[in-house]
């Protein structure tokens, strides 16, 4: 888009703020946000929040890579870890809630929400499968590496699909949140 989408106001907040309140409202406590190196606004937003930001130096580098950095921040080991991109900020708390529900029913499957049809976001993976990601694969590698370790679990959330790619889909989204 040219700009920062983490940063593109929907209604009263920064897109970034959208994604980190749903999050919160679904119960999660130990977040780690990864920001690039030149992103320090981004970083300023979110001053004062429950989390901890961790930078990834690399510019133009694979979502994988910022996973790596992400997960050595974690202060411990989890059963999970649950992805979360900035550009998916309609995510409801329930969809979140559900495939951390699952997770805890099937921790060894990779939970990914499906509305009509149609695979969204956030993903939950287990976090013996998205270790994978030190050996140099990506995440789609994570997840078609074994289709049997993939569970899709049904929402009732377009935001899980509701994608902020283009100055368009800003628009609606703007428009949605009105």
């Amino acid at each position: 888009m040219g700009r920062s989408k983490q940063l593109l106001l929907l209604g009263n907040k920064p897109v970034i703020k959208h994604c980190l309140d749903a999050i919160l409202a679904s119960g999660i406590r130990d977040i780690v946000v990864v920001i690039g190196s030149r992103n320090g606004e981004i970083e300023e937003t979110l001053r004062g929040a429950p989390v901890a930001i961790a930078v990834n130096e690399t510019v133009n580098s694979e979502m994988a890579e910022s996973m790596r950095i992400g997960l050595r921040a974690l202060n411990h080991a989890p059963t999970g870890v649950l992805v979360c991109l900035s550009d998916h900020p309609l995510v409801s708390p329930k969809t979140i809630e559900t495939l951390s529900n699952e997770h805890r029913q099937d921790p060894g499957k990779i939970m990914i929400p499906v509305y009509r049809g149609r695979r969204g976001h956030p993903t939950l993976f287990p976090t013996t499968i998205i270790n994978d990601l030190f050996f140099g694969i990506t995440l789609r590698d994570v997840i078609r590496k074994d289709p049997r370790r993939v569970r899709t679990i049904d929402v009732n959330d377009e935001g899980a699909v509701l994608d902020l790619d283009t100055e368009d889909d800003y628009r609606k989204m703007k428009e949605r949140i009105r």
